[in-house]
Formats: structure tokens, C-alpha cells, sequence
């Protein structure tokens, strides 16, 4: 059964998108301001630390504008600026562009952001996984995944760099993002589409997290990111129509139409346009996005 059969009853479709337009209350928001505040709190109470050159910022969602009520926590990276993992161009090394090895290793950053955290907050609260520590919420903050990450530099031929993060999770398998990129990326876009870009995100996120509620399969492999990215490939002349049903509509025609086959979307990016949206070592497909594009229109019962 689709929303529009559960819900629409007592509701125009409209009126439901207005709300799930909107981003967390201003409580929601202070509690995930207070955990990240707490993380750079600990950070900087930590001696060895105190040599040394770490950011702490938030990225993701929050950071992003982009959360919901539904995504029950804040990332936030640590990262380091003393080291740098580097990408050069092909043929060239650490030599060319006057770098040399690293002494300070990432296992040894990644324990030490442990006991950053742990000294701070209490062990009980820390929960160490492959990829960040889990603080667990209170009354206070909201749950927070934090990163540990060093610099990641992507050189041309001529020395200039991009400068992204890279982690190097318990199970070896290195991840490289770009949050500054995203951010900045997100806010042009959403100036661009007259300030619709966010506000659609969060009403296809807040569809995701209903439809999976109502188990619904198309939702589960659908992560929060993906759902920005898909929203940030639709050309800005379709959105700002008179009401985000026909924004949401454009958008998912648009979707459906370029999610059909590789051909009309193997050339997309994620918002930072460093990295390929459906190409190698992605954790989704374009079949499971078009597939989820589908099912929503279905759900809403969109004509």
C-alpha cells in the first residue's frame, strides 16, 4: 500500500512534504552543536595533542544541512595535519615534490584519539569500531560517530594539491572523502535551485526512512549520502516550481530516466566532484538507485 493510501486520509501530500521539508528542531540542532563541542573539548584536553596540528569538524549530514530527525547521529572528523597520505601524478613519488616518509603512524593516531576521548568522556561511553568511535548520547548531545583521519593530498603535475581525509579503518581497506568539497559544493547548489536543493533532500530522505519503516526493500540499501548525490545530479532548472510535489515529481522523472542504464549516468559525481557516484568501490549501484526512484514514486502514489 502506498503513502498516499495510509496516509493521505488526513493529509495532503503537500502539507506532508512542507513538513518533511523542514531540517530537526532547534533542540535537535543544540544537541548535535554540544557533541561536537565535547569532541573538540577532549581533543584539545589531550597533552600529546597539544604539539600537534588537529581540526575537529563536523561533516555529513549535519554539517551538510541536510539531517533529518530520523538520522540519530553526527559525524565528526579528527583529523590530523602533521601527515599526509599523498596521490601523485603517475611516475612521480615523495621525491618530486620534496616529501619525505612519515614518523607518526595512523594506528598510533587512531589510539591516540582513543585516549583522548576515553580520558575525557569516560570509557564507557567510547566504543571503538573499524571505522570511528561511537559516543554514546545523552540527555546533553546526540550520538556521535567520530573519525580519526590524516590529510590526503592529491597533487598534479605541478605541485598543487586538493587536501581531503583518508582513514585507514581496522579492516584495511582505505577510505578517501572530501567534506570541505561537499559542503561547499551543497551550499552552491542549494542557492542555485532557490534554496530547494536541501529542503529536497530532506524530503526524499524522510520518504527513505518511512519506507523502510514500512519494509519496503528499495529502502534498505539507500544510505543518507547516496540520496544527496542523487538530488545533486538533477539539472537546477527542476526545481523551484510552485510546490515541492511538482519539484519531487521533476526530480524523480529526471532520476528515472538517467538511472535506467549506465550510459546516461556513468559520467555522474558525488557533490564533491572528486569521485565517481557509480563506478569501483562505491557501497551501492545505479540498479539500486533506480530501483529505490521507482518504489518512491509508487509509495507517494505520484501521478
Amino acid at each position: 500500500m502506498g503513502l498516499r493510501e495510509e496516509l493521505v486520509k488526513t493529509y495532503e501530500l503537500e502539507n506532508l512534504l512542507i513538513s518533511w521539508a523542514e531540517p530537526p528542531s532547534a533542540t535537535e540542532d543544540q544537541r548535535c552543536t554540544n557533541a561536537v563541542q565535547v569532541i573538540k573539548n577532549a581533543i584539545d584536553d589531550y597533552e600529546p595533542f597539544k604539539y600537534k596540528s588537529i581540526e575537529v569538524f563536523a561533516q555529513g549530514s549535519y554539517r551538510n544541512g541536510t539531517n533529518v530527525k530520523a538520522e540519530s547521529d553526527v559525524d565528526v572528523c579528527v583529523r590530523c595535519m602533521d601527515v599526509f597520505f599523498a596521490n601523485y601524478p603517475q611516475g612521480m613519488g615523495d621525491n618530486d615534490f620534496g616529501n619525505s616518509p612519515a614518523t607518526y603512524r595512523y594506528s598510533e593516531f587512531k589510539n591516540d584519539v582513543d585516549r583522548a576521548l576515553r580520558q575525557y568522556l569516560g570509557t564507557n561511553v567510547v566504543n571503538r569500531g573499524n571505522k570511528a568511535f561511537d559516543l554514546h548520547a545523552n540527555s546533553y548531545r546526540i550520538d556521535a560517530d567520530v573519525v580519526p583521519a590524516f590529510e590526503h593530498r592529491r597533487y598534479d603535475n605541478f605541485g598543487n594539491y586538493i587536501s581531503g581525509t583518508e582513514i585507514h579503518p581496522d579492516n584495511g581497506v582505505k577510505i578517501i572523502n572530501w567534506p570541505h568539497q561537499n559542503y561547499e559544493n551543497g551550499v552552491n547548489k542549494n542557492k542555485a535551485t532557490g534554496f530547494r536543493f536541501k529542503k529536497l533532500v530532506r524530503i526524499l530522505k524522510n520518504v527513505r526512512h518511512n519506507m523502510e519503516a514500512n519494509g519496503m526493500a528499495a529502502a534498505k540499501p539507500i544510505p543518507s549520502y547516496l540520496i544527496e548525490c542523487l538530488v545533486w545530479n538533477v539539472p537546477n532548472d527542476r526545481f523551484g516550481n510552485e510546490s515541492y510535489t511538482d519539484d519531487l515529481k521533476n526530480i524523480l522523472l529526471h532520476l528515472y530516466s538517467c538511472t535506467k542504464d549506465d550510459a546516461q549516468c556513468s559520467e555522474w559525481g558525488e557533490i564533491n566532484e572528486l569521485k565517481y557516484l557509480f563506478r569501483w568501490q562505491q557501497p551501492w549501484t545505479r540498479q539500486q538507485a533506480h530501483e529505490f526512484v521507482v518504489a518512491v514514486w509508487a509509495y507517494l502514489g505520484l501521478q
